[in-house]
Order: C-alpha cells, then sequence, then structure tokens
C-alpha cells in the first residue's frame, strides 16, 4: 500500500508566469505606463522587501529610506539596468514637477 498524499500533484506549482511571481516576490504589482514618449515599466514594491536598501529618489533627490514602500519605474527598451526607485508620490507628481531639482544651500550634491 502506497503512503497517502495530502496534497494534490501539483501543489508546488502555483500556475503562474516567472513575471508575475517576480513581482509577487518584491511585494507589489508591475504595470505599463506612458511618459515622456516612451512605455515605462512600473513595479510598486512594499517595504518590507526593501529591509536594508537605502536609494535616492530621482523626483526629489531625497533618500528613500529601508523599508518604505515605493516604485521601481524602468524604460521598457533600456530594461532593468536603467531601473529607478521612486516615491510613490514623486512618480505620480513626475509631470507636474519642473525639469531641475532645487536644493538648498547645505544640501549635499550626489
Amino acid at each position: 500500500m502506497s503512503p497517502r498524499r495530502n496534497r494534490p500533484k501539483d501543489a508546488g506549482s502555483s500556475g503562474r508566469s516567472p513575471e508575475e511571481d517576480a513581482s509577487d516576490r518584491y511585494g507589489g504589482w508591475q504595470s505599463t505606463e506612458s511618459w515622456g514618449g516612451e512605455e515605462w515599466s512600473v513595479r510598486h514594491v512594499a517595504g518590507a522587501s526593501a529591509q536594508g536598501k537605502t536609494y535616492r529618489c530621482p523626483g526629489c533627490d531625497q533618500l528613500i529610506p529601508s523599508g518604505v514602500p515605493h516604485v521601481v519605474a524602468w524604460p521598457e527598451h533600456s530594461g532593468v539596468d536603467e531601473r529607478r526607485h521612486w516615491h510613490k508620490a514623486c512618480w505620480n507628481a513626475k509631470d507636474r514637477r519642473t525639469s531641475r531639482v532645487q536644493r538648498s544651500r547645505n544640501a549635499p550634491r550626489f
């Protein structure tokens, strides 16, 4: 007599594509948006997957602290090498921002 199975045979596979699994791994969802005449891949990242990492937001030139939910965006034609981490509010306001970020006198230049 063979041992009893507690799970169906295919319980290990989720039935989703690797792209969907990758977006779930980072705690968010991925979409495509149009901006500046280009198509951009946009991934929403949960704060738990960003533990121990800090990033500089290109929208406001401020640090995104470890563990803070944010957005990762990159142009589709260039791939993930050009991805940038944005605050959610900065990404949503990207069309309303000026092209040049104004810094105070004492702000560090990176």
